[in-house]
């Protein structure tokens, strides 16, 4: 049984995490340390965006996981669903002692019960929409909860603990954490096949979205894209209001007259496009973004149209984009080495690879564009491997790394090296297996020139790289 605990309640409440460097954990422990809870946590040694975001929280991770780390205060546990209640020893030790344990989608699922959610699903873009609609409500003087699973570089971290009426959440469909949430607005944005570690296939990875949008009360919202055919036919589980959105005509939000502004010297965070947005054949005006690719324009939009159904002012929400700076490991630039510019991305599937690689390519037109793909998880490598050989259209050369395996997996049934072959096979000597992020540093290094662009991709440690070409300190890297 779900210990039922509030907010209000945790004040001086030993509260321990195991799992606390995950994003979503870490930015789970803010808010509590800001409730007034005295939050400890443990976690590997292995460095993440995070350390910094715990750090400010005044949280310093144990190293490793012992049931030492637990001591006779513990009320509370809260544990990443990274790790197995069965075999993890805090876990194990927690449960023989009757402490309360709560997996982080039954946390944060408390914390959608509170106030009135506004979650942000779908397989791409949730990190930049949710942080950008928090922003947006925050710029609206609203003064929003939110939990996003990256870090947002307005905040400096990747939660909000405020007073208002509104929680925002990144809500991820990985391992089903969805029928925790309690939703009362949910924007829905692409649903395209992913972790079939855990979803077999295409109908069952589906399901899940049909079956948490159907829960949307008929006094909710579900905002959506009409530019996906698996959206719109999912969109009509709902029994709510909806409000479409995309390039598509018959969106009830609809993006017109999309401009990229090509990137200019000195000026990287600057504005990146610019797009009408129409509703009922009126125009809201003309919106600006730093963020560069049609599908955050398409990102943006969705905020707009939920902005205005919560009666947002204009401004704030056109302020919000124009002003929004983006989240780390997305688009993210990282500095230049003999003028060759650097970037990184978190992108790791096969859509995410296409949409993103086609924005550098308007921004940076005549550049030679280099992508370093880190591929995540052998299951989806495999998976998808046909996808991934046809998504890097838009780059000049592919430099691929090894697989970066989950820890859940025993099966290494794919490699890189068959990555590659299958991106030859269209585009021969188009890619290239390395070995580590040494090997490309050392390829790279002493070639980069004026003309080159090199972007980073994965869900690994392949920001790394960007780093030690442009010889930052990895401590002042906050992905």
């Amino acid at each position: 049984m779900i210990p039922e605990i509030r907010m209000n309640a945790l004040v001086g409440m030993r509260v321990h995490l195991v799992g606390v460097k995950g994003a979503g954990m870490a930015a789970l422990a803010e808010i509590l340390v800001k409730a007034g809870a005295l939050v400890s946590g443990s976690d590997t040694e292995e460095v993440f965006f995070t350390d910094g975001v715990l750090e400010q929280a005044g949280i310093a991770p144990l190293v490793g996981f012992s049931a030492e780390h637990l001591d006779e205060n513990t009320s509370l546990i809260i544990y990443s669903t990274a790790y197995d209640p069965k075999k993890n020893p805090e876990l194990v030790s927690a449960a023989t002692r009757n402490i309360p344990i709560l997996s982080y989608p039954e946390a944060v699922g408390l914390l959608t019960k509170e106030k009135l959610s506004l979650l942000v699903t779908g397989t791409h873009g949730k990190t930049t929409t949710s942080a950008l609609l928090a922003e947006v409500l925050r710029k609206g003087g609203l003064d929003p909860s939110a939990i996003i699973g990256g870090r947002v570089r307005d905040w400096k971290g990747n939660a909000l603990s405020g007073t208002g009426t509104y929680f925002v959440l990144e809500a991820d469909e990985y391992q089903n954490k969805l029928p925790h949430y309690a939703p009362f607005a949910v924007i829905l944005t692409s649903v395209d096949w992913d972790h079939p570690d855990f979803f077999p296939d295409f109908e069952s990875y589906k399901r899940v979205f049909a079956e948490f949008v159907r829960r949307i009360p008929r006094h909710g919202v579900l905002v959506y894209c009409n530019d996906s055919a698996a959206v719109t036919e999912i969109a009509k589980e709902a029994i709510c209001e909806k409000r479409s959105y995309g390039f598509h005509e018959d969106s009830d939000f609809v993006i017109r007259n999309h401009e990229t502004i090509e990137a200019s010297e000195g000026d990287r965070e600057g504005e990146k496009q610019q797009f009408d947005i129409f509703s009922e054949g009126i125009s809201l005006g003309r919106f600006s973004l730093r963020l560069a690719g049609k599908h955050n324009a398409q990102n943006a939009t969705a905020v707009v149209a939920l902005a205005r159904w919560l009666k947002v002012p204009k401004d704030a929400i056109a302020h919000g984009l124009a002003s929004f700076l983006g989240t780390s490991r997305r688009f993210e630039y990282i500095g230049e080495r003999n003028g060759a510019l650097v970037y990184d991305d978190y992108a790791h599937h096969p859509e995410e690879l296409r949409a993103t690689l086609a924005a550098f390519r308007a921004l940076y037109p005549d550049r030679r564009l280099t992508a370093i793909f880190h591929p995540h998880t052998f299951s989806r490598t495999k998976a998808l491997l046909s996808e991934f050989s046809q998504s890097f259209d838009m780059a000049d050369r592919v430099l691929v790394l090894p697989v970066y395996g989950s820890a859940r997996e025993t099966e290494k049934s794919v490699s890189s090296a068959d990555l590659v072959e299958e991106i030859n096979r269209y585009v021969p000597l188009k890619a290239e297996f390395m070995e580590n992020i040494k090997a490309v540093v050392e390829e790279l290094e002493g070639s980069m020139g004026k003309e080159d662009l090199i972007v980073t991709f994965g869900a690994g440690n392949v920001w790394e790289i960007g780093i030690k070409l442009v010889r930052k300190n990895s401590r002042d890297h906050k992905k």
